[in-house]
C-alpha cells in the first residue's frame, strides 16, 4: 500500500466491505451456515490419525523355528528391499512360525506407488527356486500391506455374559458382530476370549496301530466321502433331470460311519466331536469370563457416530433375538473420553470467549466490543469450514489450536475497530472513519497477521511420526488466523462503517422491560415443553433466557457505569500515567540505563532456571506427564508356555489388582475405576515391544485398567494406583510383568531403551544381559526393570534324522516331518457345513497322546514294502533331543539387534536417569562386533529438539524478513526483534518462580508461537511511530525523520505510546485471557449448567496436564514481553532516533563548514587572479540572438 497522506489512506478490500454492507452480511450468513454444518459433521476423536508411510509384509511358515524363518524368509527379502528407491530404514521381528518386515520410506513417497515397489521385489523373490514351500506344497505367499494404526486399536468392547456354554455365547456374540459391520464407519468387529469351533476326529494310536490303518487312509477317507459331486443331466422321455450325489454330513456323528479299511469304521479308532478349537484366547472383566467383541472404526471416520450407532444396534438386538437374561456391558469406550476431551475444550473456547468479551466490554464499550467479538465465532467457523473440507478430523490439536487463537482472534479487530474510533473522535464521518481508519493500520495488521502465522509454519516441516500427528496444530492457527484477518478487513469493515457511534447509550426502562417480556416467554414456552417432552435442550434455551433477563438488569443498572468509568476515567488516567513515565524515562541518561536493566533481567531469567535445575525444582521432560487415565499390566512367560499355565498365572494377577481396585468402592460400585479387562494370547500384546506383530501368543497376557474421567475421581491420583499396583505385583518364577500408564500422542518408545547390534545373536544376547547386570550394579534409583525384547527360552524339540537308516527304508525327511505336524497340529481335511457356517474338519491324534514324547517319537510311519504296507516306528530311525532357542530375531537395516528397555518409575525424571546410565556406560566395553546406541524416548527427544530449535530460528528468520519488508529498515526490525528475547525470558522466569517443569515438546512449541505472537504489538507500536512521524516531516516539509528535532520526535514517541496503549494492552490481556481456563484447567461444563443447572466446575484434568505448559509457557512469556515492550520499544527508538538525528546533524554541520571553506577559498582566488576570473565570466555569460 502506498505511503499517502492520512486522508488518502484507504484499503481497497475493506473500502469495498463499507460500501456494499448488504453483500458482506449475506456472505456472513453463509459462513455461519456452512461453519455450523462442519463443526458438526466433522468426525471426532481424541489425538490425529498419524498415516506412517509405512509398508507391512508379513509372511507365515508353519513348523519353523525364528532362526529358519529369518534364514529362508526375513533375510531373502530384506536384500531384495535394500535397493528399492525411497526407502529409508528396513526392521524385522521374526518369530516361530512368522515373520514381519516394516519397510519405512521417505515422506515423499506416494504410499500406493511404494506398495507397488515392495510387491514387485516381493514377486522376484518367490520366483526364485530357493524360495521355501511348505507341508501342503505351496509356497510361503508374502503379505504386502499398509497399515493405519487407528483402525487396529479398538474403540469399544462389547462383553457378551451369562449362564450359557461358550458355544451358546459365541452364537450371540456373531450375531452382534453380524448387526455392528453393518456399520459404515466399522471396519471390523474382532470376537475374542473363545475360539471357532470345529470338528476334531481325534485318533487313537494304540486302535490304529492294532488295526493296521494310518493318517493318510483316514484322511482319505473323509475326503473321498464327505463330498456332493453332480453327476450330470439324465434325458428321459424328452425331460433333463440333474444327477447329484449327496455325500456331505448333516451331523458330526455322521463321521462315525465312514469306512476307513474293510471293517474298520472312525468310531473304531478315533472320537469325533463338534468342540472349541484348542485354546488360543481367554477374556474376562472384573474376573468373569467373557466372549469379547472388539469394534474397530474405520480410518478418516467419526468415532462417536460409529459408538452410538453400535450402542443403538446392541440395544435393538437386546430387545429383539437376544435372550433377556443375557448380559451385555461395554468397556474402554473410547467415545466417552473423546467427548469428554472434546467438550471440555470446548468449554474453555465458551469461557475463553466470555472473558475476553467482558475485557473489550470495559475497554471499548460493549457496541465496539460486539463488533469485535464478532471476530472469534466467525473466524472459527470459517476454519471450521476449511478443515473439514480439508478432510481434517476435530481432535485436540485442532481445538488447542483454536484456543490458542482464541485470544489472537480479536487483535486485528480491536486495532481495527479502535483506529475507526479514534478517527471518529477526531470528526470524521462514519463511512469515512471506517474507510481511513482501516486505511491507516491495514499494512501493519496484515503484516503483523503473516508474522504470527510465518511463526508457526516451520512447523510443518516437521518430519518422522510426531510431525504427523503435530502438523495439525500450525494448520489450524494458520487457517483461524487467516480467517481473523479476513473478519477484521471485511465483516468488522462492514459493521463499524454501518453501526459505530461514540456514544455509549445505557439501555431504557422501556427497552429493558421489553427485552424482559421476550425472553420471560420463551423460558416459560420451553420450560412447559421441556416438562412434555423431557427433551433436556428445552431447558437450555429456559435457562439462557432466565440468565439473558438478569444479564439485561445487571448490564442497565450496575455494568453500564462501571463500563463507562473504566472507559472514560480508568483508561484515560492509565494513558496519562504511561505518557508521564514515558516522558521521565526519555530523560538524559535514563533510557541507556533502562535498556541495560532490561537486558539484565534476561540474562537473570535464564541464570535463575539455571539454578532451579541445579537444585532439582525443575526438570526437562520430553512429554508431558499426566495422571494415567489407564493402567496395563503386561504378563509374558517364556515362549513355548501353553495357553493354561498363562491364564492361571494372570488369574493370581487379576487376583492381586482387583484387590487394589476394591478399596474405591462403594457397595456395589466403583467411584474410580470405569473397567478392568483381561485378555490371555489373542489381544495381548505390547505394541511398544512387539509391533505390529500378527503371531500367536499363548504366553502373553494383560490387563487394562480403565478410570472414570479426572473430574469424577474425587482427587485420587491415578498415579499413586498405578504405583500400588506395580506393588502388589505377585512373584511368581518366570512370569515376566510390566506395569504402565496408556500413552498421549504418537508412540516414542521406553524412557531407557538401549539398542544394541552385532551379527552374533547368542553373542548379543549375553552381552545384553552382561548390560543389565552391570547398569543394575550402579545401584541407580528410578530404574522400574531392565530387561532385553529377546530371551533364549523357548523350547525346542529336534528330531534327528539317521539318513542313511532312514533311506534304506525309503523314508523321507518330507514324510516325517508331515506325519508329525499332523499328528501335533492335525490337519484340516474338509468342511462341515449347517444353516449358518462352514467348520473344519481336523484330524489329529487325540490330547493325552500328541502330549506324549515317547508315543510322539515311537509314532509309525506307513510305508509301502515289498510284502505289502510296513508301519515303521519314528525312533527307528531318528533320535529325539531338547533345546532353547530364541523367541524372536531383531533386525534393523540388515543387522540384529537386542534392546535393552524399562521404564522410569513416577517419582524420578527419565533424562536424569538416563544420563547417569549414559555416563556410567562411557567406560563400559563391548566385544568386537557389538554396538550400542540410545534409542526410543531419548532418540525421539533428541530429533525433536534439534528440529524445534530449527523451527525456531526458521521463524525468526521468517518474520524479521516480513518486519525489514514492512520497515525497510534493520534498526527498526531490531527493535521489534528484541520483543521476542524478552519473552523469552519472561517464559524461564515464570519457570523458575514456579518451578514447573520444561518440557520440550510444549515448552518449545510455546517458545516459537511466541515468536510470531509478541512481534504483533512492537509492528503495531513502531508503524504509529512512523506514521506520525511521516505527517510531522510532510508538515515541516523536511526530507527525513532526521532532520526534525529530537524534542519532537521524543513528544511524538510519547504520544503515540499513549495512544496505542489501549490496543496494546488490549490485544495481550485477550490472548492470555484466552488460554488462563485451559491453563488452569478451569472445566465448566456450560451445556450441563444450561440444560440440568450443574456446571460440573473443577479444576485440572487430562487437558491441562498435556496442554497446560505450552499454554503458560505463552502466558509467561506474552505477559512479561507486552509491559517490557512498552518500555523497550520507546526506548531503543529514542535512543537510535537521537544517534540518527546527531548523526545527521554532524554531517550537514560538516557539508556546511566545507562549503563554507571552499566559498571563501574561491574570494581568496578572485582576489589575486581578478583577470582569469573575468575571463571565465565572461566565456560562460549566455548569449542572446
Amino acid at each position: 500500500m502506498d505511503k499517502k497522506n492520512h486522508h488518502e489512506k484507504e484499503s481497497l478490500i475493506s473500502s469495498w466491505a463499507v460500501d456494499n454492507r448488504t453483500t458482506v452480511y449475506v456472505i456472513t450468513f453463509i459462513i455461519v451456515i456452512m461453519g455450523i454444518f462442519s463443526f458438526f459433521s466433522m468426525p471426532r476423536e481424541s489425538f490425529p490419525e498419524v498415516v506412517q508411510n509405512n509398508i507391512y509384509i508379513s509372511s507365515v511358515f508353519p513348523g519353523n523355528s525364528a532362526e529358519d524363518v529369518e534364514k529362508l524368509v526375513t533375510k531373502e527379502l530384506e536384500d531384495a528391499f535394500r535397493n528399492v528407491s525411497g526407502v529409508t530404514k528396513v526392521t524385522s521381528n521374526t518369530f516361530q512360525d512368522y515373520s514381519l518386515i516394516i519397510v519405512e520410506f521417505d515422506e515423499s513417497a506416494e504410499l500406493a506407488e511404494a506398495k507397488q515397489r515392495i510387491k514387485d521385489e516381493v514377486d522376484k523373490v518367490k520366483g526364485d527356486q530357493d524360495w521355501p514351500t511348505m507341508d501342503s506344497g505351496s509356497q510361503v505367499e508374502p503379505n504386502v500391506f499398509d497399515l493405519n494404526l487407528s483402525e487396529e486399536f479398538p474403540i469399544l468392547n462389547i462383553n457378551v455374559k451369562g449362564n450359557y456354554s461358550k458355544f451358546d455365547l459365541k452364537s450371540y456374540a456373531e450375531d452382534i458382530k453380524d448387526d455392528l459391520e453393518d456399520i459404515p464407519e466399522v471396519k471390523e468387529a474382532e470376537i475374542v476370549g473363545v475360539d471357532d469351533n470345529e470338528v476334531e476326529v481325534a485318533l487313537d494310536l494304540f486302535r490304529m496301530n492294532a488295526a493296521g490303518v494310518s493318517f493318510d487312509q483316514v484322511i482319505n477317507a473323509i475326503r473321498n466321502e464327505n463330498v456332493t459331486i453332480s453327476g450330470g443331466n439324465l434325458v428321459t422321455d424328452g425331460n433333463r433331470t440333474n444327477v447329484r450325489i449327496k455325500g456331505q454330513i448333516s451331523s458330526p456323528d455322521d463321521l462315525n460311519s465312514f469306512v476307513v479299511t474293510p471293517g474298520i469304521r472312525i468310531r473304531d479308532i478315533a472320537k469325533v466331536e463338534f468342540k472349541e478349537k484348542e485354546k488360543t484366547t481367554y477374556a474376562r472383566e472384573s474376573g468373569q469370563d467373557v466372549v469379547m467383541i472388539n469394534l474397530k472404526k474405520r480410518a478418516g471416520t467419526n468415532m462417536i457416530s460409529a459408538i452410538e450407532q453400535a450402542k443403538v444396534k446392541i440395544d435393538k438386538a437386546k430387545t429383539t433375538y437376544l435372550p433377556k437374561d443375557l448380559e451385555i456391558s461395554l468397556t474402554s469406550d473410547q467415545s466417552t473420553a473423546v467427548e469428554h476431551q472434546v467438550n471440555e475444550l470446548a468449554n474453555h473456547i465458551l469461557i475463553g470467549i466470555l472473558l475476553v468479551m467482558a475485557v473489550l466490554s470495559f475497554s471499548m464499550g460493549m457496541k465496539n466490543a460486539l463488533f469485535v467479538g464478532t471476530a472469534i465465532p466467525l473466524s472459527m467457523l470459517i476454519a471450521f469450514a476449511i478443515l473439514y473440507f480439508s478432510g481434517i478430523t476435530l481432535n485436540t490439536m485442532v481445538l488447542f489450536a483454536m484456543i490458542m487463537g482464541l485470544g489472537m482472534l480479536v487483535d486485528d479487530g480491536i486495532v481495527v475497530v479502535d483506529n475507526v474510533y479514534a478517527n471518529m473522535e477526531k470528526g470524521l464521518p462514519r463511512r469515512l472513519a471506517s474507510k481511513y481508519g482501516i486505511g491507516e493500520i491495514a499494512f501493519p495488521v496484515i503484516t503483523s497477521t503473516l508474522t504470527t502465522v510465518f511463526a508457526f509454519l516451520p512447523m510443518l516441516l516437521w518430519p518422522g511420526i510426531m510431525g504427523e500427528f503435530m502438523k495439525y496444530f500450525p494448520i489450524t492457527i494458520s487457517v483461524t488466523l487467516m480467517a481473523s484477518l479476513f473478519v477484521a478487513m471485511v465483516i468488522n469493515a462492514s459493521m463499524t462503517g454501518g453501526s459505530m457511534s461514540l456514544d455509549n447509550k445505557n439501555i431504557t426502562q422501556k427497552q429493558a422491560k421489553r427485552y424482559t417480556l421476550i425472553f420471560a416467554v420463551l423460558a416459560v414456552v420451553f420450560g412447559i415443553l421441556r416438562l412434555v417432552t423431557g427433551i433436556s435442550y428445552f431447558m437450555g434455551v429456559t435457562t439462557f433466557s432466565v440468565i439473558a433477563i438478569g444479564a439485561i438488569w445487571a448490564y442497565k443498572n450496575f455494568f453500564h457505569d462501571r463500563i463507562e468509568h473504566f472507559q472514560y476515567t480508568f483508561f484515560p488516567r492509565l494513558a496519562k500515567k504511561y505518557q508521564g513515565f514515558l516522558g521521565n524515562l526519555l530523560q538524559g541518561k535514563k533510557p541507556r540505563n533502562a535498556l541495560f536493566g532490561v537486558f539484565g533481567v534476561l540474562f537473570f531469567s535464564f541464570a535463575l532456571y539455571a539454578v532451579m535445575m541445579m537444585v532439582g525444582r525443575s526438570k526437562v521432560l520430553f512429554f508431558p506427564e499426566s495422571e494415567p487415565q489407564q493402567t496395563m499390566i503386561y504378563m509374558e512367560y517364556p515362549q513355548g508356555t501353553d495357553i493354561g499355565k498363562t491364564d492361571q498365572a494372570t488369574k493370581v494377577v487379576e487376583e492381586r489388582v482387583l484387590g487394589v481396585l476394591g478399596k474405591y468402592k462403594e457397595g456395589e460400585e466403583n467411584y474410580l475405576v470405569e473397567s478392568t479387562v483381561t485378555q490371555v494370547g489373542k489381544g495381548a500384546i505390547n505394541p511398544q515391544v512387539d509391533g505390529g506383530s500378527a503371531a500367536e501368543t499363548p504366553f502373553k497376557s494383560k490387563i487394562t485398567v480403565t478410570y472414570v474421567e479426572y473430574a469424577e475421581r474425587r482427587g485420587v491420583s491415578t498415579s499413586k494406583v498405578m504405583e500400588e499396583i506395580r506393588k502388589a505385583m505377585p512373584d511368581i518364577p518366570g512370569l515376566n510383568v510390566i506395569v504402565e500408564n496408556n500413552q498421549n500422542g504418537p508412540p516414542v518408545g521406553y524412557p531407557i531403551s538401549i539398542e544394541l547390534k552385532g551379527d552374533d545373536y547368542d553373542e548379543l544376547l549375553v552381552e545384553a544381559n552382561r548390560m543389565i547386570t552391570y547398569i543394575n550394579g550402579q545401584g541407580f534409583q528410578g530404574i522400574e526393570k531392565l530387561q532385553t525384547d529377546v530371551n533364549k527360552e523357548s523350547p525346542e524339540l529336534i528330531i534327528d534324522i539317521d539318513r542313511e537308516t532312514a533311506g534304506n527304508m525309503n523314508v523321507s525327511t518330507e514324510k516325517t516331518g508331515i506325519t508329525l505336524r499332523r499328528a501335533l497340529f492335525g490337519q484340516d481335511i474338509s468342511t462341515f457345513k449347517d444353516l449358518n457356517d462352514d467348520y473344519d474338519i481336523s484330524v489329529r491324534l487325540q490330547e493325552d497322546q500328541r502330549r506324549n514324547r515317547s508315543m510322539l517319537f515311537n509314532q509309525p510311519i506307513t510305508l509301502q514294502g515289498p510284502d505289502g504296507t510296513v508301519l515303521v516306528p519314528i525312533s527307528a530311525f531318528a533320535k529325539m533331543k531338547e533345546e532353547f532357542t530364541f523367541n524372536k530375531i531383531k533386525r534393523k537395516d540388515n543387522t540384529r539387534t537386542i534392546m535393552v528397555y524399562s521404564n522410569v518409575l513416577k517419582e524420578y525424571n527419565s533424562n536424569e536417569v538416563v544420563q547417569k546410565i549414559r555416563t556410567s556406560l562411557a567406560n563400559y566395553k563391548t566385544p568386537d562386533g557389538v554396538t550400542y546406541s540410545f534409542g526410543g524416548e531419548q532418540e525421539e527427544q533428541a530429533k525433536n529438539m534439534q528440529f524445534l530449535l530449527f523451527a525456531l530460528f526458521l521463524a525468526m528468520a521468517m518474520v524479521t524478513a516480513i518486519i525489514v519488508y514492512q520497515f525497510n529498515s534493520l534498526s527498526k526490525t531490531l527493535i521489534i526483534m528484541t520483543t521476542i528475547f524478552l519473552s523469552f525470558a519472561g517464559v524461564f522466569l515464570g519457570l523458575a518462580i514456579t518451578g514447573m517443569d520444561f518440557v520440550i515438546l510444549m515448552t518449545m512449541m510455546g517458545i516459537i508461537s511466541l515468536a510470531g505472537v509478541v512481534v504483533k504489538n512492537g509492528i503495531v507500536l513502531m508503524d504509529f511511530f512512523v506514521l506520525k512521524l511521516d505527517e510531522k516531516v510532510a508538515q515541516k516539509g523536511v526530507e527525513t525523520h532526521d532532520d526534525l528535532e529530537l524534542e519532537e520526535v521524543k513528544q511524538i514517541i510519547i504520544e503515540s505510546g499513549k495512544e496505542r496503549l489501549r490496543p496494546v494492552l488490549l490485544t495481550a490481556t485477550t490472548a492470555v485471557l484466552g488460554l488462563i481456563p485451559l491453563a488452569i484447567g478451569l472445566n465448566f461444563d456450560v451445556a450441563s449448567f444450561l440444560t440440568t443447572l450443574n456446571p460440573h466446575l473443577s479444576l485440572g484434568g487430562d487437558n491441562v496436564a498435556f496442554w497446560g505448559p505450552l499454554a503458560w509457557t505463552i502466558i509467561y512469556g506474552l505477559t512479561f514481553a507486552t509491559f517490557l515492550t512498552l518500555i523497550i520499544v520507546p526506548v531503543m527508538f529514542y535512543i537510535i532516533s537521537k544517534r540518527k538525528i546527531n548523526a545527521r546533524r554532524k554531517f550537514l554541520d560538516k557539508h556546511a563548514h566545507d562549503a563554507e571553506e571552499e566559498a571563501a577559498e574561491i574570494e581568496r582566488l578572485k582576489v589575486m587572479y581578478p583577470e582569469e576570473f573575468e575571463m571565465h565570466a565572461r566565456r560562460d555569460k549566455p548569449t542572446t540572438e
